[in-house]
């Protein structure tokens, strides 16, 4: 059975696309800190100039992995896995719930 598959994009809104161009510009201003050039990232990651250059602009269709592929070159990949990792609103919901099982 041959099946063609459509590459999908995930849907980003306005509000989130503003958060990934602020990383983009975090993760540009971090190598030119470093004075790391685009074909340098490019090299060290095995990703093209091309693709370097859409994560330093946040762009959506880039992969996670590639994101992280770059971070962990410039030393912050463990800035990323930091991310999530106080859920301040899910521990308050959690809290809710786990109040409310107490009550009864």
């Amino acid at each position: 059975m041959n099946k063609s598959f459509s590459k999908r994009s995930a849907v980003v809104f306005p509000k989130n696309r503003s958060v990934l161009e602020q990383l983009g510009e975090n993760i540009k201003l971090a190598c030119k800190r470093r004075g790391y050039t685009q074909v340098q990232i490019a090299e060290r990651t095995g990703l093209s100039r091309l693709t370097i250059r859409k994560i330093e602009h946040g762009e959506p269709t880039v992969s996670i992995g590639h994101y992280v592929a770059v971070l962990s070159v410039l030393g912050l990949v463990e800035g990323f896995a930091q991310v999530a990792n106080d859920d301040e609103l899910g521990r308050k919901l959690q809290d809710i719930k786990l109040m409310g099982k107490r009550r009864r």
